[in-house]
Order: structure tokens, then C-alpha cells, then sequence
């Protein structure tokens, strides 16, 4: 068996797979990739609205498919830590019902960590049975869905204060 080859950092699968090194960083890199999308995001939402952040998650979840598959096939792991692009897309489905509000973007960003660690089913599921690309990024939509649902209800509940 061949030994297996990481990509080098400077790979456009590599740079994408780790939003560009945020999943580098020491310790916690799913909270590093999720902190690294927030700027992202906001600037996307000023932009394009919550539909523009819609667009914006399906194309870096198609971009994510790519990149994570060839970034896990060059690794001895099935789920590299290092792989955050994943939290990016989840993130960002999370900040869609988040209208530019600070209060909401703390709640999105603090409802997914926690819906990305504690893997609710589907997620637990997805990421158990899924392998490759899918594997990576379905478990953590399947959490932005969530912190999603959460953060609109949330949102809810402030305009009525």
C-alpha cells in the first residue's frame, strides 16, 4: 500500500478544506473554522441579504464536497480535525434568520457549536454512515439546521420585546 501524501498547504482542496488554515490552528479547530466564517458571513449578508447567505452555503457546501473528499483521500483520517469547511457551511446556514443583529449572530454561533458537538440525529447518524465528502459536511448542515431553527426562534421572541 502506498503511503499516503497531505496535500500541500498552498492546494486549492487544502486552503478550502481548512477555510484558508482557520482549521490549523491549535485546539478546537471546528470552533477556529466557525469563528472564521462569521466576518464571511456578515459581509455576504450586508451584501446579498439572507438569501444571498443561502446562496452563499450551497455553493461553499458544493465547494466543501470537493475539497473535504480530497483532502480526507490525502489523510490517514477518514474526518481530519483540520477539515472546518464543514462549519463554515454549517455556520453560515445557522446566521441565515440572524438579520445582521449581534445578539443573533452570538446565539447562531454559540447554537451551532453546541449543535455540532453534540450531534443530534440526524447528525449523529450522518456522520457515522456517510464517508468521504458527504460524511463531512452533512452532519454539520444537519446541525446549521438546527441552530438555525433555534436562532429564528430566538429572533422571534427579541421583536417581541
Amino acid at each position: 500500500m502506498t503511503p499516503v501524501q497531505p496535500l500541500p498547504f498552498w492546494h486549492p482542496a487544502s486552503l478550502l478544506a481548512t477555510w484558508f488554515g482557520s482549521g490549523l490552528l491549535p485546539k478546537a479547530p471546528g470552533t477556529w473554522g466557525s469563528l472564521a466564517a462569521l466576518p464571511f458571513a456578515i459581509v455576504i449578508a450586508a451584501l446579498a441579504g439572507p438569501w444571498g447567505l443561502l446562496a452563499a452555503v450551497l455553493a461553499v457546501t458544493v465547494a466543501g464536497l470537493w475539497a473535504a473528499d480530497v483532502y480526507a483521500a490525502r489523510s490517514a483520517d477518514n474526518d481530519p480535525g483540520e477539515v472546518v469547511i464543514d462549519e463554515v457551511a454549517g455556520q453560515w446556514l445557522a446566521l441565515v434568520p440572524a438579520a445582521l443583529d449581534p445578539r443573533l449572530y452570538a446565539v447562531a454561533f454559540l447554537a451551532f457549536r453546541f449543535f455540532d458537538i453534540v450531534k443530534i440525529w440526524p447528525a449523529n447518524w450522518l456522520d457515522r454512515n456517510l464517508k468521504g465528502g458527504w460524511g463531512i459536511m452533512l452532519d454539520d448542515l444537519a446541525a446549521g439546521v438546527y441552530a438555525g431553527a433555534l436562532t429564528f426562534g430566538v429572533s422571534y421572541l427579541l421583536a417581541d420585546s
